[in-house]
């Protein structure tokens, strides 16, 4: 069975009532455009503060591409949100509905090209800076599936495990499917609710929480103002579609090959059993072979 499209997944089982039509801020295209614009620096430092448990004085948005404006569906390619930080430091933010194969490999090829990037010809290495990669995946991540729902990740000494050998790779792993039934209170309080305005920005949860958070009220407001653009829902349209072609792609090499494995399985046992003098007949009935496909092995 292909997998349900959960990018308008704007119903929470804790809310009472359905979303407005509001886009899916877990949506990749709608998340850039929230989170990557000129103009969402509020927005963005505010989310980036609570992940990264640390304070952001400066940040900057200007390298995003800007994708209001309605793109060809074949056009489009990674559209992560890219901010700077305290003038300095970089940090890629993904956002991934599909489980990609290969994604902390993928995560480590992001994270390299983004850290040589700023270095030019002839410059000394300490000109490289730290380097943040953010996945932010709506699935359990198999490779993690006995981690948290937050975890991070640095280069420690392998028996001292405290031991940091650079701060200039660090990686955040974020799984939306372990962290619905956390409590939004602790340390962590901030980015869970954070998380569950990503889930469903109309749950009454997230209601509560825009009361003492101005910078979740303004993104609320954007996103708003977003699905009433037709522009950026045509955006929304196209992504889904491409988004929901690659699953059904997948499910579909998945189910052939599950298929062709089974048949060579029976093949091979068909073959055993020629070898020890089984009947045509009786290797036919059990396998539903042919007689030419029997005959050829």
């Amino acid at each position: 069975m292909i997998p349900k499209n959960n990018f308008n997944s704007n119903y929470n089982e804790n809310s009472d009532t359905k979303a407005k039509n509001i886009l899916s801020p877990k949506l990749d295209v709608i998340f850039q455009i929230l989170f990557g614009e000129v103009g969402s620096e509020k927005i963005t430092k505010d989310f980036l503060s609570s992940m990264l448990s640390e304070e952001i004085n400066e940040i900057s948005l200007d390298e995003n591409i800007i994708l209001r404006r309605e793109i060809p569906e074949e056009k489009m390619g990674i559209v992560d949100v890219l901010a700077k930080i305290n003038n300095t430091e970089y940090c890629n933010i993904e956002m991934q509905l599909t489980n990609k194969k290969n994604l902390i490999k993928r995560m480590l090829y992001y994270w390299s090209k983004q850290y040589i990037k700023e270095l030019k010809k002839g410059e000394d290495y300490k000109q490289l800076k730290r380097t943040i990669v953010i996945l932010i995946a709506d699935f359990e991540i198999e490779e993690l599936k006995n981690i948290k729902y937050h975890s991070k990740w640095k280069i420690i000494e392998e028996n001292e495990r405290k031991y940091i050998l650079t701060e200039d790779l660090e990686f955040h792993i974020i799984q939306l499917s372990k962290m619905y039934k956390l409590n939004a209170e602790g340390k962590e309080k901030k980015l869970i609710e954070w998380l569950y305005f990503l889930n469903n920005p109309e749950s009454k949860e997230v209601q509560g929480y825009m009361k003492n958070n101005e910078s979740m009220r303004q993104a609320k407001e954007k996103l708003d103002h977003m699905s009433d653009d037709k522009v950026v829902r045509r955006l929304a349209e196209l992504r889904e579609k491409a988004i929901l072609d690659e699953r059904e792609a997948e499910y579909t090499g998945y189910t052939k090959g599950k298929e062709e494995g089974v048949k060579e399985g029976v093949k091979l046992m068909a073959k055993k059993m020629k070898e020890e003098k089984i009947t045509l007949e009786t290797i036919m009935k059990i396998t539903n072979l042919s007689k030419e496909e029997i005959e050829k092995l």
